[in-house]
């Protein structure tokens, strides 16, 4: 009753003490089990509880007040490194961290992670090794720690050696707070404008503000969706490290204690309005649980390998067994062979025994035979005798003859039974075979490759040789293309001087062609000397041309 009446207050229930007695009116007599409290919890209290309507930290302040007279144990002596507040914070957050299923522990990822977060808040390196010795201490049947395992392991001091209580208890405090989202803020009222200190508490959905720490008396709450944003302000009004909170109908105005708790609150509210437009309920949750799935894909990979081993392992004893099989079958033949050989050998040598045995009767049968044709008349009696024993020797010779065909039957039979091995045995050289003939393959595929390149490389290079003897003459081309130009201008310049040369002389013979004279017999005589000129003059001129 006194557990279901503090329950009912914490939880913010209205008190029903009518369903405690009709539940358990059927069991005054006895005492209380858990088996039979777990029903009526969970009826009666649990499922009438709603999201937000109480304070999660004076449930978490009740549970701990029940649970920890009687688990936690701290040092008497008062030499404990964490106090009892600190130890409480602790154990908030182990149930935070904790595996979501009872009961609860904390995996040893997980308590790195924490204590790596205290020490990183007291700039204190952590020691993974001592960390990973005192794990190994822990029984092999257990998945973590309890959180009062854990709590005695922090008190032992083997990880916070040497470092003030009050360092750790501001660790605890930060991580607490970080984990939590809750602290101390400067709010600028919308009517009076003055400043007043509230005690925030950070929710993805909301943003409530106290008049204290303890969050008796609520003033008021600032709704987060996916239209709000949070900006840094500029120092104003004696008041620093200012940031706002804007929503679609008003904006509200804070101020932190210094430049870092603005960036943890700022970076935090920012982070709770994406969790609410990505439809998440924590950050750290969601950190939780990116740890716990990269931890099971971790196991996964593992199993994996192990079976992957566990696989080739056995592929491996298959192999040699097939081996030691083939080899029992190799010495099996052998000595069927072996015994083969000598039962045939031994057949052979009672056949010729009894070949020489019949061949020796045979000789006393003709003996007898010749003595009784002597005595034919004397020795009737004897001679019907040797007649019966003649009829048992064909007798023991047909049996002789069955003998002999079972032996060929036999024989045959063994041969069916080599055939059989001697199959098995071409079956297994075939995939020998077919193994070879696939290396070879590889092989030739490898050579090919390897010669295709060299092909390749070898035309590359003809082709550059090409290349540079085209360059090679048209670099001579251009040098003949010069020079015959040279020419051509040279022989352009003769033809000019020659051209000019024949005028000259053309002028010269027209002159010595026409000379003045007084008479025409002189004129005739002049034009019979210089009519040869003509024909020379033409003949040098296309010459010249």
């Amino acid at each position: 009753q006194v557990l279901s009446h503090n329950l009912y207050t914490v939880l913010c229930i209205p008190h029903d003490p009518v369903a405690l007695e009709e539940h358990f009116r059927d069991d005054d007599d006895g005492p209380v089990s858990s088996q039979g409290y777990m029903p009526y919890l969970n009826k009666y209290i649990l499922d009438k509880v709603e999201e937000g309507a109480f304070v999660k930290e004076n449930f978490d302040e009740l549970c701990w007040t029940l649970t920890a007279k009687k688990n936690y144990k701290p040092d008497r002596n008062g030499n404990s490194v964490v106090s009892h507040q600190d130890a409480f914070k602790l154990w908030c957050l182990f149930n935070f961290l904790s595996e979501d299923k009872y009961p609860l522990v904390m995996v040893p990822d997980e308590v790195e992670y924490l204590l790596k977060k205290i020490c990183t808040a007291m700039n204190v390196e952590l020691n993974s090794c001592e960390l990973d010795d005192y794990l190994s201490q822990e029984p092999q049947g257990q998945a973590g720690l309890t959180v009062w395992q854990f709590l005695d392991m922090v008190n032992s001091g083997r990880f916070l050696r040497g470092i003030e209580q009050e360092a750790i208890s501001m660790a605890v405090e930060e991580v607490y707070q970080e984990v939590i989202e809750d602290g101390y803020l400067w709010k600028r009222g919308q009517l009076r404008r003055n400043w007043s200190e509230r005690w925030f508490m950070l929710k993805p959905s909301v943003l409530s503000y106290y008049m204290s720490e303890e969050r008796k008396e609520k003033k008021g709450s600032i709704a987060l969706d996916k239209h709000c944003c949070v900006e840094v302000l500029p120092d104003r009004d004696g008041k620093r490290c200012m940031f706002c909170v804007k929503t679609s109908s008003r904006t509200y105005e804070m101020s932190a204690s210094d430049t870092r708790q603005r960036q943890e609150w700022t970076l935090a509210i920012q982070t709770a309005i994406r969790l609410q437009a990505e439809g998440k309920k924590s950050l750290h949750k969601d950190l939780k649980q990116k740890r716990r799935e990269q931890r099971e894909q971790r196991e996964q990979r593992k199993a994996a390998k192990e079976e992957e081993t566990q696989r080739l392992k056995q592929l491996q004893e298959e192999k040699e067994r097939k081996l030691q099989e083939l080899e029992l079958l190799k010495e099996a033949q052998r000595q069927a062979e072996i015994l083969l050989k000598e039962e045939e050998q031994r057949r052979r040598q009672q056949h010729e025994e009894m070949q020489r045995t019949l061949e020796i009767q045979l000789r006393e049968a003709e003996q007898a035979r010749a003595s009784m044709q002597a005595e034919m008349v004397l020795k009737e009696a004897e001679a019907e005798r040797q007649r019966k024993r003649i009829l048992e020797l064909e007798d023991m010779q047909e049996r002789l003859q069955e003998a002999l065909q079972q032996e060929v039957k036999a024989r045959q039979d063994e041969e069916a039974v080599r055939y059989a091995q001697a199959r098995l045995l071409a079956e297994e050289e075939e995939k020998l075979k077919e193994l070879m003939k696939l290396k070879e393959e590889q092989e030739e595929y490898i050579i090919k490759t390897q010669r295709e390149k060299q092909v390749l490389k070898q035309e590359m290079e003809n082709k550059n040789k090409c290349l540079e003897e085209a360059q090679k003459q048209l670099e001579e081309v251009r040098v003949n293309r010069q020079r015959v130009d040279q020419d051509v201008m040279a022989a352009q310049r003769k033809l000019r001087q020659a051209s000019t040369n024949v005028k000259h002389w053309n002028v010269q013979m027209n002159r010595l062609m026409h000379p003045i004279g007084p008479g025409d017999k002189r004129t005739n005589v002049s034009g019979g000397v210089f009519a040869g000129y003509q024909p020379l003059l033409s003949r040098r001129d296309s010459s010249l041309k």
